[in-house]
């Protein structure tokens, strides 16, 4: 079947198509507001426990929080230090459990501390606290922790700063591909039934019985629908407390990161950097190194938060400071990127002092509001919203299988690594298109490869990709050059 032309500017394949046809014919259980994470991993948990689920999201999959952060899956060292013991003992557990059930996506990442006599961050604290952090991975962490004198440490990073320093600690996490993660998850939640479609905004519900009548609008084509479901989860993000019917309150805070050549910071494993208070890190990622992030509350638009000159200005003097020789300003960035974090409301004390909890409560009859929590903690998250939803249609829930069931078969995965982007062809271009709810130009060179972000060269690839992406989505000349345009000004605009 061809790909159907349904105005002049789209085309829409058939099973896109497909998806929005059964939201607004099907009668579902649980209607997900969402396409992040969170409302990944529920729809995915639900499905695979056999409720009849449909999945809408406004833009596209993961193109708010979960593909702005870090990249990082973490217990989160400094909340030791912060006495949330039990959130990091969830999230280090969720670590453990994310690398079991999608390997390709959980690399083994070695951290090293540098520690200075008088620090917040003393030598001795951070030796006891790196080995309660594998004792809170359950002695499974994905590497074990160790100490390093001056001179193993200046071995390791000849470029760091060596007044004062006193030694160093070592200690694991995990590297991952964070918009990857949330297609795979949706991946997994389309083979266990759920319907899903990007692009379809939520505008209001109401509750009619025992059931909710939820209208959306398709962006793509304007046609409005009606979407009914026994049960709603708003899984929204930073958009939580704007949804109608949302009893959430949120503080934003907004996450800066810069990309640079590894080349001009040579580092064999991430480096922890301290500024007071505050953890930032430095993180190989191929050929390239990711620094960051920030944490300052935002008040601005929350469709497309940026980097501003000060926010580059507080990490790359930081990042001086601790590899003076480095040198690094402006010119040396790739690309940036901005978040925003969708923490549980608390006005008082600086954000990085904030709990990443999170919180599931049920403000009307069979309405969920998900917020807080982290990228770690999203399998958890979704395990717990799903059995709330059985919990409210009086039924006994089936076991949650997320924690053991693999997230894709290595088939599925095309045998790569993908913490990295993938190699530039049309072959590659043609496997998203088809296989990943690709709408947009943005959509393939942003969240589906990262190209947008990795390649220094990235407007040339946008050219080079760009007939592809036509090509496999069937756009006109027109169509092709109106993406082509938009993209290369979103570049124009920062990030």
């Amino acid at each position: 079947m061809e790909d159907r032309v349904v105005s002049n500017l789209m085309v829409v394949s058939p099973q896109r198509q497909q998806a929005v046809d059964r939201l607004e014919n099907d009668e579902f259980d649980l209607l997900v507001l969402g396409g992040g994470i969170v409302g990944a991993g529920v729809a995915r948990d639900a499905a695979l426990r056999g409720l009849r689920v449909g999945l809408i999201e406004q833009h596209d999959f993961a193109s708010g929080t979960s593909s702005r952060s870090s990249h990082l899956l973490h217990g989160g060292l400094r909340y030791l230090a912060q006495g949330f013991l039990r959130l990091v003992h969830e999230a280090s557990q969720e670590k453990r459990v994310l690398h079991r059930i999608a390997p390709h996506l959980a690399e083994p990442l070695a951290f090293i501390f540098p520690t200075r006599p008088g620090w917040q961050w003393a030598r001795w604290k951070l030796s006891v606290g790196v080995k309660l952090y594998d004792l809170l991975c359950g002695r499974r962490n994905l590497g074990k922790s160790s100490w390093m004198g001056r001179s193993k440490l200046f071995e390791m990073l000849p470029g760091l700063r060596r007044d004062g320093v006193t030694g160093a600690v070592r200690y694991y996490d995990g590297l991952t591909n964070d918009s990857r993660l949330v297609l795979d998850t949706l991946r997994s939640a389309d083979q266990a039934g759920a319907t899903l479609a990007n692009y379809v905004r939520f505008i209001d519900a109401r509750r009619e019985g025992s059931r909710w009548r939820c209208q959306a609008t398709c962006e793509i084509t304007g046609h409005d629908m009606t979407v009914s479901a026994a049960q709603v989860v708003n899984a929204t993000g930073p958009w939580s407390d704007k949804i109608p019917h949302s009893h959430t309150d949120l503080r934003l805070t907004k996450g800066v990161h810069l990309v640079i050549d590894r080349e001009r910071l040579p580092l064999p494993d991430a480096v922890v950097l301290t500024e007071g208070s505050r953890i930032l890190f430095a993180i190989p990622w191929g050929q390239r190194v990711i620094l960051g992030t920030t944490d300052t509350d935002y008040a601005g638009p929350l469709n497309a938060p940026t980097t501003d000159s000060n926010d580059v200005r507080y990490i790359l003097d930081i990042v001086n400071d601790a590899f003076p020789e480095a040198d690094l300003d402006e010119n040396d960035l790739i690309s940036t990127w901005a978040g925003l974090r969708p923490l549980v409301a608390d006005r008082n004390g600086n954000p990085s002092d904030i709990s990443r909890r999170h919180e599931i409560a049920m403000a009307e009859p069979g309405w969920w509001d998900v917020t807080g929590g982290k990228l770690t903690t999203y399998r958890l998250m979704a395990e717990q919203t799903v059995d709330r939803v059985f919990g409210f249609f009086g039924r006994t829930s089936p076991p949650c299988q997320t924690a053991r069931q693999t997230l894709l078969d290595s088939a599925q995965t095309n045998g790569y690594s993908a913490i990295l982007p993938p190699a530039v062809s049309e072959k590659t271009v043609e496997h998203y298109c088809r296989n990943e709810w690709v709408v947009h130009l943005d959509d393939l060179m942003v969240r589906r490869t990262y190209w947008h972000h990795y390649q220094p060269d990235r407007k040339d690839i946008c050219r080079q990709v760009a007939p592809w992406v036509a090509k496999a989505l069937g756009w006109d000349e027109a169509t092709m050059t109106t993406e082509l345009k938009n993209h290369l000004e979103s570049m124009a605009g920062g990030g």
